[in-house]
Protein backbone atom coordinates (compact mmCIF):
# COMPACT_ATOMS: atom_id res chain seq x y z
CA UNK A 1 0.00 0.00 0.00
CA UNK A 2 2.75 2.41 0.99
CA UNK A 3 4.79 1.63 -2.12
CA UNK A 4 1.82 2.26 -4.41
CA UNK A 5 1.06 5.56 -2.67
CA UNK A 6 4.70 6.65 -3.00
CA UNK A 7 4.68 5.78 -6.70
CA UNK A 8 1.45 7.73 -7.30
CA UNK A 9 2.82 10.67 -5.33
CA UNK A 10 6.05 10.84 -7.36
CA UNK A 11 4.16 10.40 -10.65
CA UNK A 12 1.70 13.18 -9.80
CA UNK A 13 4.57 15.40 -8.69
CA UNK A 14 6.37 14.98 -12.02
CA UNK A 15 3.12 15.44 -13.95
CA UNK A 16 2.35 18.62 -12.00
CA UNK A 17 5.77 20.04 -12.84
CA UNK A 18 5.35 19.26 -16.54
CA UNK A 19 1.79 20.62 -16.69
CA UNK A 20 2.81 23.91 -15.08
CA UNK A 21 5.76 24.27 -17.45
CA UNK A 22 3.52 23.67 -20.48
CA UNK A 23 1.14 26.50 -19.61
CA UNK A 24 1.45 29.89 -21.20
CA UNK A 25 2.49 32.67 -18.86
CA UNK A 26 0.06 35.41 -17.91
CA UNK A 27 2.78 38.09 -17.91
CA UNK A 28 2.29 38.88 -21.59
CA UNK A 29 -1.16 40.32 -20.96
CA UNK A 30 -0.25 42.51 -17.99
CA UNK A 31 -0.70 45.66 -20.04
CA UNK A 32 -4.36 44.82 -20.52
CA UNK A 33 -4.79 44.37 -16.78
CA UNK A 34 -4.14 48.08 -16.13
CA UNK A 35 -6.50 49.16 -18.87
CA UNK A 36 -10.26 48.77 -18.60
CA UNK A 37 -11.63 45.54 -17.29
CA UNK A 38 -13.93 43.30 -19.20
CA UNK A 39 -17.46 42.76 -17.88
CA UNK A 40 -17.63 39.09 -18.83
CA UNK A 41 -18.77 36.35 -16.51
CA UNK A 42 -15.32 34.72 -16.25
CA UNK A 43 -13.31 37.93 -16.06
CA UNK A 44 -10.87 39.25 -18.62
CA UNK A 45 -9.08 35.91 -19.11
CA UNK A 46 -12.15 33.93 -20.12
CA UNK A 47 -12.98 30.38 -19.13
CA UNK A 48 -10.22 28.28 -17.64
CA UNK A 49 -8.28 26.19 -20.11
CA UNK A 50 -7.90 22.43 -20.12
CA UNK A 51 -4.37 22.67 -18.71
CA UNK A 52 -5.49 24.79 -15.77
CA UNK A 53 -8.20 22.24 -14.92
CA UNK A 54 -5.68 19.40 -15.13
CA UNK A 55 -3.31 21.44 -12.94
CA UNK A 56 -5.99 21.85 -10.29
CA UNK A 57 -6.84 18.15 -10.37
CA UNK A 58 -3.16 17.15 -10.12
CA UNK A 59 -2.65 19.57 -7.24
CA UNK A 60 -5.59 18.05 -5.36
CA UNK A 61 -4.28 14.51 -5.92
CA UNK A 62 -0.79 15.66 -4.82
CA UNK A 63 -2.19 17.12 -1.58
CA UNK A 64 -4.22 13.99 -0.85
CA UNK A 65 -1.25 11.68 -1.41
CA UNK A 66 0.88 13.97 0.78
CA UNK A 67 -1.65 13.71 3.60
CA UNK A 68 -1.93 9.95 3.12
CA UNK A 69 1.83 9.48 3.28
CA UNK A 70 2.05 11.68 6.37
CA UNK A 71 -0.61 9.60 8.10
CA UNK A 72 0.90 6.26 7.08
CA UNK A 73 4.50 7.05 7.95
CA UNK A 74 3.76 9.26 10.96
CA UNK A 75 2.31 6.47 13.11
CA UNK A 76 4.64 5.00 15.71
CA UNK A 77 7.03 7.91 15.62
CA UNK A 78 7.90 9.54 18.93
CA UNK A 79 5.93 12.65 19.71
CA UNK A 80 9.04 14.58 20.70
CA UNK A 81 12.70 14.44 19.77
CA UNK A 82 13.50 14.95 23.47
CA UNK A 83 11.39 11.99 24.60
CA UNK A 84 14.31 9.65 25.41
CA UNK A 85 16.63 12.28 26.92
CA UNK A 86 17.17 12.15 30.69
CA UNK A 87 16.56 15.44 32.50
CA UNK A 88 19.62 17.28 33.82
CA UNK A 89 19.32 18.26 37.48
CA UNK A 90 21.06 21.32 38.89
CA UNK A 91 23.25 20.80 41.98
CA UNK A 92 21.46 21.54 45.27
CA UNK A 93 22.16 24.99 46.69
CA UNK A 94 23.33 26.60 43.47
CA UNK A 95 21.52 28.69 40.92
CA UNK A 96 21.87 27.95 37.20
CA UNK A 97 24.27 30.92 36.90
CA UNK A 98 26.72 29.26 39.28
CA UNK A 99 26.24 31.55 42.32
CA UNK A 100 24.83 30.59 45.69
CA UNK A 101 21.10 30.33 46.18
CA UNK A 102 19.52 33.13 48.26
CA UNK A 103 18.94 32.39 51.93
CA UNK A 104 15.49 31.35 53.07
CA UNK A 105 13.47 34.24 54.58
CA UNK A 106 12.75 34.05 58.32
CA UNK A 107 9.27 32.93 59.24
CA UNK A 108 9.12 35.20 62.31
CA UNK A 109 9.77 32.47 64.92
Amino acid sequence: MKLILIFVHVAVCLALILIVLLQRGKGASMGAAFGGSSQTVFGSTGASSFLSKVTAAAAIVFMMTSLGLALLFGKGAPTSVMENVAPIEAPVGQTPSGGQAPAEPDQGN
